[in-house]
């Protein structure tokens, strides 16, 4: 994607001289994982634990009624995933199934996608919770709380999950915070500064171009800092709406404090003022800037032909200069990702908006991505199914009341019946909500807003690493290419392919070999001796309204992972 208002990342360029900067891929840190996996007996210390978390834990669970009232936001947004997906026989989520509900409410909450939890199409074999790299770096000790906990079997409640989505929100804000005094640093200020309002909006811009775009691997150079700045700001295009953001979220923070403060005395901000307007910033930003994801959405469906949700290959490439997006992904990019329809020699809409290369403002532990529309669909389809399955009929009547569908289902209503009573039919007459079938499924239903399930090849595809320094890119050759096609070549679209005969279920657990009493009791102790003394706090604000007994009192409280 390559918005003609957006020209921050040309502005750098002129200045540095060089091309545009790139992250890091993401990295897969498994030295705990793999501790964990090759001692499988060793006790995990409980000050391990606590020295690892504490931290995070405490800014999360230990605030008192803003603690309780996040938890309960995260519950409220999570309850319907939760419901329906499949459970273990202790009614408890499995290792894919927590990978999938923390995915989706990043995702869903905050067009966050983490390294470590990316998309990785319909794979049986699908990396879980504790390979995230942020929890790798900050919390080993946890990750290896968490495989025990995998081994075991025991599986996770829904408590369990709100805690660790929100000690991950917590450890990925206090990264926005390192940011900010990296901001700090090269507007020539101390932690220590109070700086007025106008000092806040530089700090404000650098950490918003620093989140953008990077340091450009110096985080101390102020002058070439300053030099960046410059060039953008002067540049205009996307950069003034970008400074607005900011400007709003210090006169949200104004207003909110407005009670604490003296209207009298010119308005001062120490950093930690200056840290809860970043911490909104970086749980908003995704929010914001969806808007320009929905304006891309609408320009890709104006050029679709027949309302069919794929835009031809020629069209795709034919955007005139004045456009306001240039769409310049390969064919190879687009076919890796899923986005290519081969047989129509089209583009479908929905993958390319949910494909990495629409993902911005990489960071060490995430990126901010497009908003999906069926991710909205498929929460409403939880909560009115709450299970991880529904007889064809039931489900299509609430597929035609869905209120989060933008567009009216283009299967006939026959045929939608059929295909769903198809699906049925291969898993015991119900349809799972969650397998690759039922995706294909809402796809031909609504193929602006649900991607075509793609098996990729290889999960790595699925990161916007895999995708930097241009890899993603067509030539101008490759474009001219298929812009100069002749309509009768495969450029035109024709009748969609027949129905996938390919089920997948990646939320579902593989059957578990049985262990022995022993073996099962070992791990039992192994897991409570690693959650033990974390989540005091957190416990004494979330579960203050429940009895609670002396003996429970006198021995302490246990990491929410309860077996």
């Amino acid at each position: 994607m390559a918005p003609r208002t957006v020209t921050i990342a040309l502005a750098v360029a002129l200045v540095l001289h060089a091309a545009p900067c790139t992250a890091a891929p993401g990295r897969m840190r498994g030295s705990a994982a793999v501790r964990g996996a090759e001692q499988s007996d060793r006790m995990v210390s409980t000050k391990d634990v606590e020295s690892s978390l504490s931290g995070a834990l405490e800014e999360v669970f230990g605030g008192g009624a803003a603690a309780s009232s996040r938890l309960g936001r995260i519950e409220a947004s999570m309850w319907q995933t939760y419901q329906a997906l499949p459970k273990n026989s202790a009614g408890r989520l499995g290792p894919r199934a927590v990978r999938h509900i923390i995915h989706s409410y990043f995702a869903k909450e905050h067009g966050w996608l983490i390294n470590g939890l990316e998309h990785h199409g319909m794979q049986q074999n699908v990396s879980e919770v504790h390979e995230v790299d942020i929890l790798q770096d900050k919390a080993p000790a946890f990750v290896e709380a968490l495989l025990e906990a995998r081994r075991a079997g025991h599986g996770l409640s829904l408590d369990d999950v709100v805690a660790m989505a929100a000690a991950l929100e917590r450890l990925i804000v206090n990264e926005s915070l390192d940011l900010l005094q990296t901001a700090y640093v090269l507007n020539e200020h101390t932690v220590a500064d109070k700086i007025d309002v106008r000092a806040l909006h530089q700090v404000l811009s650098s950490y918003l171009l620093i989140f953008e775009l990077g340091t450009h691997g110096n985080g101390t150079d102020v002058q070439r800092h300053r030099a960046i700045k410059n060039a953008v700001t002067s540049a205009g295009g996307k950069w003034p709406v970008l400074a607005a953001f900011g400007a709003d979220a210090v006169r949200n923070h104004d207003f909110e404090s407005r009670h604490r403060t003296n209207p009298f005395v010119e308005r001062t901000y120490g950093f930690g003022e200056a840290s809860r307007i970043v911490e909104g910033l970086a749980q908003d930003y995704g929010m914001w800037q969806n808007m320009e994801c929905r304006q891309m959405k609408e320009e890709l469906v104006s050029l679709d032909p027949d309302g069919s949700g794929h835009v031809p290959l020629k069209v795709f490439y034919s955007q005139p200069p004045t456009a306001d997006y240039q769409f310049t992904e390969s064919v190879e990019y687009l076919r890796t990702v899923g986005a290519l329809d081969e047989s129509t020699g089209s583009v479908r809409i929905a993958n390319y908006m949910a494909g990495p290369s629409n993902c911005i403002a990489r960071s060490t532990y995430y990126s901010v991505c497009c908003l999906s529309d069926c991710e909205g669909m498929m929460n409403e389809l939880e909560g009115k199914i709450r299970a991880p399955a529904a007889e064809p009929e039931h489900l299509l009547a609430v597929i035609g009341n869905l209120s989060t569908a933008s567009a009216e289902m283009l299967l006939p209503q026959a045929a939608a019946a059929s295909r769903l009573r198809e699906i049925a039919g291969r898993s015991g007459g119900q349809v799972p909500l969650h397998g690759r079938l039922f995706a294909e499924f809402l796809h031909r239903a609504f193929p602006a807003e649900c991607p075509y399930p793609h098996v990729l090849e290889d999960a790595a595809a699925s990161t916007p690493g895999h995708w930097a320094g241009g890899r993603a890119t067509a030539s101008r050759e490759e474009r001219h290419r298929h812009v100069e096609a002749d309509d009768g070549e495969a450029e035109v679209p024709v009748a969609p392919t027949a129905w996938s005969d390919e089920e997948v279920l990646p939320v579902h657990e593989a059957p578990r070999p049985v262990r022995s009493a022993r073996s099962g009791l070992a791990l039992w102790v192994v897991l409570a001796a690693a959650a033990m003394a974390v989540l005091r706090s957190m416990l004494a604000v979330w579960r203050s309204a429940m009895a609670l007994s002396g003996a429970e009192k006198e021995k302490g409280y246990v990491l929410p992972m309860r077996i």
